[in-house]
């Protein structure tokens, strides 16, 4: 009984730490336009209630507003220290691009 406590404890840990590593992503994001090197806008990152993570488009810093509200990052779920699996939409291009996120401490 005492093995099946301590093998539940330490399965327990690793879940809250794996949680605290994906947690990292939660949060207002900068976004960099690729061409200009400029601020875009920002992206506000959530955890959906069906455990994936999503990104909505809150403000830009251009004049044309009418991306803010946009749904810019869909179905990424946390695996290996890294957002994967999901896509990123690029509203100015109207497409929809496989992506992967991952955290850089150093930038």
């Amino acid at each position: 009984m005492k093995k099946l406590i301590l093998s539940l404890a330490m399965v327990l840990m690793g879940a809250v730490a794996a949680f605290g590593q994906a947690d990292k992503f939660v949060g207002e994001w900068k976004t960099i336009d690729d061409k200009t090197n400029e601020p875009a806008g920002l992206v506000n990152i959530y955890q959906g209630e069906d455990g994936l993570y999503y990104g909505k488009l809150v403000d830009t810093f251009g004049e044309d507003k009418s991306s803010v509200g946009t749904m810019i990052v869909r179905g990424m779920k946390y695996e290996d220290g890294k957002l994967v699996g999901g896509k990123v939409y690029d509203p100015d291009a109207d497409k929809l691009y496989y992506c992967t996120i991952k955290y850089d401490a150093a930038k």
